[in-house]
């Protein structure tokens, strides 16, 4: 039987607490390192001695550490990846949860309509309008038609544009724009009230009060009425509660014709709130004045 080598002997000259010391110095490694280190040296020979290992014992101890190691490694590593995935998942399904439920209910007779309601309307009759938006009602509000409603609202020339406003649980409001008329055209089927885009908003047999007469070359689709509607709608209250005629033969001749019988020349629509200005001042100050020329709005031709 071979006799195991005797312990190796400290060079000369190194003390025992030298030595001591100089392990306590020497760098420490964590457990994997060890391993590493176990396996390593169960296949590489001694750096000093030039041996061989004693027996595969060793070697098999150090790999089977090796491995419990590296499997504890893996588990450690699944475990953190399965509860990031489990918080992630779990997130995810919170917020399909809220969406889909509150999809769910705003789809519902849970915010079916139940009252209509209409502002904005002055001269139209918001009862009416309301009654014509009835077939709404216990509709969710999710799922009101816009096209139904605009069918439904075609019926009231007089509304120009609309908003529809969702008020949950169960209001819908519908906000109206209503046209505003510059005048009436006689034709024989009477007067027609109309506004500054054209529209025909009424037809009466007798001239409607406070509207004046609209005296346009070309009718309604012509650059002259364009112009003259432009100029209605610029005029201060004042002067458009006593406007009883307004003539035009082409866009540059607006011509106003008042209830004191003044005729105001006004030309194009172009500086309309300027003449504006111009008129109310040369009114004060030639209150006996015929007509008025607020062509050049810097300069008022009195006559």
């Amino acid at each position: 039987m071979r006799r195991p080598p005797p312990p190796p002997t400290p060079p000369a000259g190194l003390a025992e607490s030298d030595t001591e010391s100089a392990a306590r110095t020497a760098p420490r490694r964590g457990p994997r390192e060890d391993s590493d280190a176990a396996v390593a040296s169960a296949y590489e020979p001694a750096a000093d001695s030039g041996e061989q290992p004693t027996s595969t014992r060793d070697v098999w101890r150090a790999a089977r550490a090796r491995r419990r190691a590296l499997r504890a490694e893996i588990r450690r590593f699944t475990q953190r990846s399965r509860r990031r995935r489990i918080v992630w998942l779990s997130a995810l399904g919170a917020v399909i949860l809220v969406v889909g439920g509150s999809v769910a209910a705003a789809y519902s007779p849970l915010f079916a309509v139940e009252r209509i309601t209409v502002v904005g309307a002055t001269t139209l009759d918001g009862a009416a309008v309301e009654a014509a938006l009835a077939d709404q009602v216990g509709t969710p509000l999710a799922l009101v038609d816009s096209s139904e409603v605009k069918a439904a609202l075609l019926a009231f020339p007089l509304i120009e544009t609309y908003a529809l406003e969702a008020k949950p649980p169960h209001d819908l409001t519908v906000r109206i724009v209503e046209r505003t008329p510059v005048g009436v055209i006689r034709s024989d089927a009477g007067y027609t009230l109309v506004d500054a885009a054209g529209v025909a908003l009424a037809t009466t047999s007798d001239q409607p009060a406070g509207q004046p007469l609209l005296d346009i070359d070309g009718g309604t689709d012509s650059t002259a009425f364009e112009s003259a509607g432009l100029v209605v709608r610029s005029l201060p209250a004042d002067v458009r509660a006593a406007l009883t005629g307004v003539s035009a033969t082409t866009a540059d001749d607006v011509t106003l014709t008042l209830s004191t019988g003044l005729t105001v020349v006004w030309g194009s629509a172009d500086d309309s709130p300027l003449k504006s200005a111009t008129l109310a001042k040369t009114l004060i100050a030639r209150p006996d004045a015929s007509t008025i020329d607020v062509t050049s709005p810097e300069v008022a031709v009195v006559g």
